[in-house]
């Protein structure tokens, strides 16, 4: 199998020749580390990145245009202040442009069809189209809401106080969302992880009721859209979300991740409750694990995963969020050299 081929039969429940390895976000100098640390390079792009590390599938989000304020803020497309001051590669939303029905009766979304919208997208499919995992990470009904309203607690409120204004910038989020999946589907996107965050370590930020009322049903339609066009879609949301699998499962979603270890997430219960309905992909801890611990620490914890979870087909190794800024670059790359090992099927650990 190659790397596509691999990714497919995994997100199909299927066992692959070894257990694919994915990764939705990376950053910069974590790749740069591992560049001059382990191939005597300066940098590295991306792609070159993906390919020489021997990732099954290359991710990209889109492109919006910014616009810098000062040193620390800019603004998006969408009208929503980013604090830039922590360093990641996506600045922190702090301020949003809705405040009322009347400002969203105003209010002009950006255009999903924008052809700036794609371009890594299309570099990506250039390169890997027949031999990679081709994926690109949106959003659904729920995280651009909140940003517009400048922050998930307004929104939240909203739900009780303002439900008519929570359900039109639901809706609003899910049609431009099902317009982006069409743009992408045309370029050549195959797979579509979605990075709105629903819950805490504890559990979910709202209800299941709250839950069901205001994002499933953008969620199933956003969901819908990807597989009319022959796409998969692998739902994201950190934090404890035991009380939300069974709507994830009801929107259609072809996998879950990305199972965060410290919010309570047994991968070993996940597989054994939800492995025959859906693919799992995920949950090397990106704090402790892959930024503080020694590297025999990650391997006991790539074991642990690919014995509990990759038995059957079904899971794709990845972390426990993204490989940000604070990930050693020999703990990822024992990951990657674990998985690529050990990761053989038949599983045999």
């Amino acid at each position: 199998m190659n790397s596509r081929e691999r990714v497919f039969a995994a997100l199909e429940l299927k066992e692959p020749d070894r257990v694919p390895i994915l990764e939705f976000g990376i950053h910069q100098e974590v790749m740069d580390n591992i560049a001059r640390k382990f191939w005597g390079l300066e940098s590295i792009d991306l792609l070159d990145f993906v390919a020489r590390i021997g990732l099954d599938g290359a991710c990209t989000n889109e492109e919006y245009h910014r616009e810098k304020l000062n040193e620390r803020l800019e603004v998006d497309e969408w009208g929503i202040v980013r604090d830039l001051s922590a360093g990641q590669s996506q600045g922190y939303p702090i301020e949003g442009p809705i405040n009322s029905m009347r400002d969203l009766e105003k209010y002009t979304p950006p255009d999903p069809w924008a052809p700036h919208r794609w371009k890594r997208l299309k570099k990506i499919v250039e390169r890997f189209k027949v031999e990679k995992a081709v994926i690109v990470w949106i959003h659904d009904a729920f995280l651009i809401p909140a940003n517009l309203r400048g922050g998930e607690h307004k929104l939240l409120m909203d739900f009780y106080d303002n439900p008519k204004l929570a359900k039109a910038l639901a809706e609003l989020s899910t049609e431009y969302h099902v317009a982006l999946v069409k743009h992408a589907l045309k370029l050549g996107a195959e797979v579509f992880g979605s990075g709105d965050d629903y819950a805490y370590k504890t559990g979910p930020m709202m209800s299941p009721q709250h839950f069901r009322e205001f994002i499933l049903p953008g969620l199933k339609k956003v969901v819908n859209t990807v597989k009319e066009g022959g796409g998969y879609f692998i739902k994201h949301s950190d934090g404890n979300v035991w009380s939300l699998l069974d709507m994830f499962i009801e929107a259609g979603v072809d996998a879950i991740n990305p199972l965060e270890p410290v919010a309570g997430m047994d991968i070993g219960e996940v597989k054994k409750k939800y492995g025959h309905r859906v693919a799992i992909v995920g949950n090397i801890d990106c704090g402790e694990v892959l930024s503080r611990s020694p590297v025999e620490a990650v391997r006991e914890a790539v074991m642990d995963c690919l014995r509990r979870a990759a038995p059957g087909g079904g899971y794709i190794m990845s972390s426990s969020n993204s490989i940000h800024r604070g990930v050693k670059a020999e703990n990822y790359m024992e990951m990657i050299r674990v998985t690529q090992e050990y990761g053989e099927y038949p599983i045999r650990l």
